[in-house]
């Protein structure tokens, strides 16, 4: 199976929370895309700070590899004003995908129309400009049920908002990486979890992001409906090698 074209190779650390520089950080994303380039991964996912330096050289290598970001990462709590002009400014800077950490918080606190008007915005602000969109559910802070429930609604929301033709650029995607479990529970994908969303997707895409650290788990991944996988270590998946790191 050739996993690395389902792959969006991921380095999503902030200068601070790496202890390194901005430039430092820069070549850090330079050098994702290009063993992207190299190794045919389908995508770098990197912060929005870097998304024109990174599509600029991807373009001056004339390749294909396509450039994503993040919006509202990694807490999700940002104002729908505060989500759609970051997004605004990632899609002039020549972002091709743009993953949401929708509002989790506010859909525990039972502010479903809060979550639903992010989503619907968000996402037609992004296929507006032919962009792909996804929607991080942060599946570590939900139940099970849960999971099935918000996935369910993006799915109903999705469906009565936009086209046929659209519903296979709007993704759910399981995890940011970042949330911070107790008792040693898994903070990305997992599973159990993806095929709660896989269930309660309908017609939408889903992606596995975080926890996938052999190629195995690549593959079964992907064998269960998974369309796309998240990783910070994507040459190691590709290379038959089991990854050490934590996304």
């Amino acid at each position: 199976m050739n996993i690395a074209q389902y792959l969006d190779s991921t380095y999503l650390k902030t200068p601070a929370q790496s202890g390194k520089s901005d430039e430092e950080t820069l070549l850090i994303n330079r050098d994702l895309a290009q063993v992207a380039i190299d190794n045919g991964i389908f995508a770098v996912m990197i912060r929005p700070d870097y998304v024109a330096e990174i599509k600029k050289y991807i373009q001056e290598q004339n390749s294909d590899v396509v450039v994503g970001t993040v919006i509202g990462f990694h807490e999700g709590t940002y104002s729908v004003d505060e989500k759609l002009a970051e997004a605004s400014k990632a899609i002039a800077d020549g972002a091709d995908e743009l993953d949401f950490v929708i509002n989790y918080s506010a859909y525990l606190k039972g502010d479903l129309a809060l979550v639903k008007d992010e989503f619907v915005r968000g996402t037609q602000l992004c296929l507006e400009h032919h962009k792909t969109v996804k929607w991080i559910i942060e599946i570590a802070a939900l139940t099970d049920e849960q999971i099935a429930d918000l996935t369910r609604n993006i799915a109903g929301w999705a469906e009565e908002n936009f086209s046929e033709r659209d519903l296979s650029h709007i993704f759910v995607k399981s995890s940011t990486g970042f949330y911070e479990t107790t008792d040693g529970k898994p903070n990305g994908a997992t599973f159990e979890g993806i095929k709660i969303m896989l269930d309660n997707a309908g017609k939408l895409p889903v992606k596995a992001a975080g926890g996938v650290r052999t190629p195995e788990d690549a593959e079964k991944m992907i064998s269960m409906g998974v369309k796309r996988i998240g990783t910070s270590s994507a040459l190691a998946l590709i290379k038959n090698q089991t990854s050490s790191e934590g996304y």
